[in-house]
């Protein structure tokens, strides 16, 4: 065997294993969701089984589902909104002046666990009434959106040539004309996978809405662990809620692929 060929059948090995390891337990979640429960925790998994669309039922009809979705949507929207108006301008802020200490303040931030904050959070939103308010959780979750907006835009804006911006300061643009007429129509790739992001990290996320949000303003992923009591668990529910909670991000995914996939490309490489 050449090396070559020998090279195309690894790649191809690869690719998929790395294709099993991320549907496996797609195909699983779903097919558990058509499952009784008692199918779902047998050993060995049952492949062949009678599917059944109660645990559906019980999803939609016995909870507010639907409604909690929603809930999600909203808080999901307005973080990825908030991240943007802000990540953008640091992030062509950080590229114009080439400094890297905000940046790093931003990613430490978004590395410390979420119980680091919570605490403090809880307790300044409790005296001005907000806790179990949208507001509440579109601004604690742009401690995730801020900075990964503002990473995922940052190569961009560097990417920008600097006699474009300097020949915009010279003819009298003013930094945010600068910034909405010139540099972020040049990065719009880059916007479109920073939303993506920030949309699915916020989507995803469970601690803040957990303790943050009220009954009105419950989160789909945290109303899913209605379904988890002490010593009992239902299983097909729980499956049920996890494949309805995926499918806007994947859907979402799946529309602009092909915008995500040229996004990242040119972001990778600096001009």
């Amino acid at each position: 065997m050449t090396p070559p060929a020998a090279r195309r059948i690894l790649g191809r090995l690869q690719v998929a294993a790395m294709l099993v390891a991320v549907l496996a337990p797609l195909a699983w979640m779903v097919l558990s969701s058509f499952k009784v429960s008692r199918d779902v925790m047998a050993l060995p998994p049952r492949l062949i089984f009678t599917p059944t669309l109660d645990n559906y039922r019980e999803l939609f009809l016995r909870t507010d589902f639907l409604h909690n979705t929603w809930n999600s949507l909203v808080v999901a929207l307005g973080a990825t909104l908030l991240g943007l108006v802000l990540g953008a301008p640091a992030a062509f802020a950080i590229a114009w002046h080439r400094t890297t200490w905000p940046a790093t303040l931003t990613l430490f931030a978004r590395m410390a666990p979420g119980t680091l904050f919570l605490l403090p959070w809880f307790i300044l939103f409790s005296q001005v009434d907000l806790v179990g308010t949208y507001t509440v959780l579109i601004l604690t979750h742009g401690a995730i959106t801020v900075p990964v907006a503002l990473w995922t835009l940052l190569p961009y804006f560097d990417a920008l040539p600097r006699a474009l911006i300097e020949s915009a300061q010279m003819d009298g643009c003013r930094p945010h004309a600068i910034l909405g007429r010139i540099a972020l129509p040049l990065v719009a790739p880059g916007l479109v996978v920073a939303a993506i992001l920030c949309f699915v990290f916020t989507w995803n996320y469970f601690l803040f809405a957990l303790a943050l949000s009220g009954f009105d303003t419950k989160t789909a992923i945290v109303a899913s662990f209605n379904f988890i009591g002490e010593g009992v668990t239902n299983w097909g529910a729980l499956m049920a809620a996890a494949t309805m909670i995926a499918l806007p991000p994947l859907v979402l995914a799946l529309l602009v692929q092909r915008h995500l996939v040229s996004g990242l490309s040119s972001g990778a490489v600096k001009g």
